[in-house]
């Protein structure tokens, strides 16, 4: 009669076995994780210029008057334009000697790097940090003039958890001139900080990596 054996593996080959994919895992998790962070990153900034501008149409069915038409000193302000027409479950304010526009320095967020500024914390986590006096935001015309007066702020998707960051485009750094047009702009990995602006009826990016992530199609 003959006896039957049964096969299996060693100790010894479950463990390099283990190994390797314990290897590889360590190799693909960081590019998996980043590449599902920049998905939702990217998703949540799209609904933020969407939520964002439908306040705005809503507010000129209600209230008849646009960013153009605000007044920093008036019950017509950006901040009681948003904050009538938007679930905002908190706001900060803050002081700062940098400029708003020249800065380079993720540390926009909540306006450190605005004169004074307003941060609105909406209830599905998102914050949208402008000038304290923005107002009067057009790009339009009066009699065939040019009188744009754009307004500037950073929407940040995740408030105050990290990374903080502002998009860039690739091969670019925060601290390389993040406002420099860049041909062909393409951001691989979103981040979770977007500057924008704001005018008339429009939100928009104000970057070429802002509006990359926008229209990346991905």
């Amino acid at each position: 009669m003959l006896k039957s054996f049964k096969s299996g593996f060693t100790l010894a080959e479950v463990l390099i076995t283990l190994g390797i994919i314990g290897v590889v895992a360590a190799m693909t998790m960081p590019t998996l994780m980043n590449s599902t962070n920049g998905a939702q990153y990217r998703t949540a900034y799209k609904k933020a210029l969407s939520v964002l501008s439908q306040a705005v149409v809503l507010n000129v069915a209600l209230d008849d008057y646009d960013l153009s038409q605000t007044d920093a000193d008036k019950d017509n302000s950006v901040y009681n334009l948003f904050m009538n027409r938007m679930n905002v479950v908190k706001t900060a304010d803050s002081n700062s000697s940098e400029d708003w526009e020249a800065s380079n320095d993720s540390s926009v967020k909540f306006g450190k790097s605005a004169t004074t500024n307003y941060t609105l914390f909406f209830n599905d986590g998102i914050t949208f940090t402008f000038e304290q006096d923005a107002e009067a935001c057009t790009s339009g015309n009066d009699g065939g003039t040019v009188t744009e007066s754009l307004c500037y702020g950073v929407i940040d998707v995740n408030g105050a958890k990290n990374p903080n960051k502002l998009v860039v485009c690739d091969g670019k750094t925060a601290d390389a001139d993040w406002k420099a047009e860049v041909d062909n702009c393409t951001v691989t990995n979103p981040t979770d900080m977007y500057p924008v602006k704001f005018y008339d009826q429009s939100i928009l990016p104000s970057t070429d990596a802002a509006e990359a992530v926008l229209y990346g199609g991905k």
